[in-house]
């Protein structure tokens, strides 16, 4: 099986139920929003994926083989890429040498704490930031990028270890919408280019509807709708718990003039 199952997750913080029975797939090229109100288990739910946290209980399958009891970095040298919310690169380097870094990890080449990334894989560095539309920027340090900018960069050193799978939390968090869209957009292409596997949380109705091809609705820790945009459009029960029950006719407005 090629595609990232979660089955019958189970995660508790002690009386909370910050997961509760949680299973879904995600195909490769596909990108899956996972959305919810605040609280509803969406972070519990990545940071398992991810190995941040051990599951009660339940399984976590890459192309058939069990991601439980691995490492957030066995994780990620598995195939699963991840960004975060707060965009997570080395202000004080360029954009160039950030990408060299995670290069150099992936590697293997950090035996000596000493080494610099100056000069490593330079080519391919350049190749990754020219996929993330950068390279005039190549030699500027992250500092004094634009935020919108510097989350093209985090996006950069996801794609440097040429996942299969892409973790993505609150991708456009504190961008303007133009902003949102150029960055969906790009990770659109690319999802469906290198055929990458996307699950992303979003609380921008515009990205999840616009982009996603499907939606996975989190409340109470417990996974109670998924399918189209569409689909959850129409649900009355995402209507209720989620959106509202005048949603339908706001995320019609909202997605006029979205590619």
């Amino acid at each position: 099986m090629t595609h990232l199952v979660v089955h019958q997750l189970h995660k508790s913080f002690g009386g909370v139920k910050a997961v509760n029975n949680v299973s879904f797939e995600v195909a490769p090229g596909e990108l899956v929003a996972l959305i919810g109100p605040n609280g509803a288990g969406k972070s519990t739910t990545f940071n398992v994926i991810n190995g941040q946290w051990s599951p009660d209980c339940g399984d976590v399958l890459l192309e058939g083989r069990s991601l439980i009891g691995l490492t957030p970095q066995q994780v990620w040298r598995f195939g699963v890429g991840r960004t975060f919310q707060t965009a997570a690169v080395f202000g004080s380097m360029s954009v160039l040498e950030n990408v060299q870094t995670v290069l150099m990890s992936r590697d293997r080449r950090f035996f000596d704490l000493f080494s610099k990334a100056t000069g490593y894989q330079q080519a391919e560095a350049l190749s990754l930031i020219e996929q993330v539309g950068l390279v005039e920027m190549a030699h500027q340090r992250c500092q004094a990028l634009a935020y919108a900018d510097v989350k093209r960069v985090e996006l950069a050193l996801a794609l440097a270890s040429a996942p299969r799978w892409l973790l993505m939390d609150e991708p456009t968090a504190g961008m303007a919408p133009a902003e949102r869209q150029a960055l969906m957009t790009l990770t659109h292409a690319l999802a469906k280019q290198q055929r990458i596997g996307v699950l992303f949380t979003e609380h921008s109705m515009d990205v999840v509807f616009g982009y996603a091809d499907r939606i996975l609705v989190m409340a109470q820790g417990r996974l109670i709708a998924q399918g189209t945009p569409t689909e959850i459009q129409s649900n009355e029960q995402v209507q209720s718990v989620y959106f509202g029950r005048q949603q339908p006719v706001l995320v019609s407005a909202v997605l006029e003039g979205v590619p």
